[in-house]
């Protein structure tokens, strides 16, 4: 899972199966695009399920669905603020690697 860690010596960590594991889970969390949307909207700002709805365009159910994963991965946090979940990113290695890739792909 992306929530487990790794070695605190980086360098010798590199190329362990432990690491091309972990990097193939981050891969399959941010495989879908919708995903991909919500990370970035997070990114900006912790939000409700209704303030993402506003900005991404799919079902409640969708939404949903996706930010299950994504919270279950440890990707984000939530909290109740009566009867509204806001989530926020909590994994800004996840995060950072999404801004990363995306700016690649659009350069």
């Amino acid at each position: 899972m992306v929530k487990r860690s790794l070695q605190k010596n980086p360098a010798k960590a590199v190329e362990t199966d432990e690491v091309f594991e972990l990097a193939a889970e981050v891969f399959r969390v941010m495989s879908a695009p919708m995903r991909l949307k919500i990370i970035s909207s997070l990114c900006r700002a912790e939000k409700n399920v209704t303030e993402l709805l506003t900005e991404i365009d799919t079902t409640q159910p969708n939404m949903s669905q996706h930010l299950s994963t994504l919270y279950q991965a440890g990707v984000l946090g939530k909290r109740r603020e009566g009867v509204q979940i806001y989530y926020r990113i909590i994994d800004e290695r996840v995060a950072n690697l999404c801004r990363s890739v995306c700016l690649q792909i659009a350069m």
